[in-house]
């Protein structure tokens, strides 16, 4: 067996790179709540205007859910080699709706073949307000800090990257611990 683990990279991923990963998977997983408890499911997708959508049943889970108009819930879709390690995933949260109009309807039934049999006749239309993507790449051998998971190339902020650096490693916290509030503030 080959060694698989050589020194790998996070990148993060535009909105529009996001949306075309998207689209270019067939299955996701959607997470919403369910009884007060985070609940996720499989299911296809297309994705149409920037919106992720999905089908469902009537007594389905989700279907309840998204009764309530506009609830929150995240969608993951993701394409990781397991050998090599390398790979994407895509994040999205944001609002789901029931698709009403029965043209829109048709249309999706159309565009989505749900995989699990029986009658899908609901369509639920996720409308993303917050994308996040990272690319799991190999990291390249002029990279300064080869081996660190993010590789200073992603800073937890959620529009992506401010200016390359790694605050942890240049404040000289190990990545842990929080970082100092400031006097007379708490941690």
């Amino acid at each position: 067996m080959t060694d698989t683990m050589t020194a790998r990279r996070l990148n993060q991923l535009s909105r529009q790179e996001c949306l075309r990963l998207l689209a270019g998977v067939p299955m996701g997983r959607i997470v919403f709540t369910h009884q007060a408890l985070p609940a996720i499911r499989p299911v296809n997708h297309i994705v149409d205007d920037g919106d992720i959508v999905i089908r469902s049943h009537r007594a389905a889970a989700i279907t309840a859910v998204a009764h309530r108009s506009g609830v929150v819930v995240a969608y993951e879709a993701d394409e990781i080699d397991a050998e090599r390690h390398l790979g994407w995933s895509v994040i999205v949260t944001g609002r789901a709706y029931m698709v009403e109009n029965a043209a829109d309807v048709a249309r999706y039934q159309k565009l989505i073949d749900p995989w699990v049999a029986g009658e899908m006749d609901q369509v639920i239309r996720i409308h993303p307000e917050i994308i996040t993507g990272f690319e799991l790449v190999a990291a390249e051998s002029d990279d300064d800090r080869a081996g660190h998971p993010h590789n200073g190339r992603y800073d937890g902020a959620v529009g992506g990257p401010r200016d390359g650096r790694d605050t942890a490693r240049d404040e000289g916290r190990t990545g842990g611990e929080a970082p100092d509030p400031g006097p007379g503030r708490e941690a």
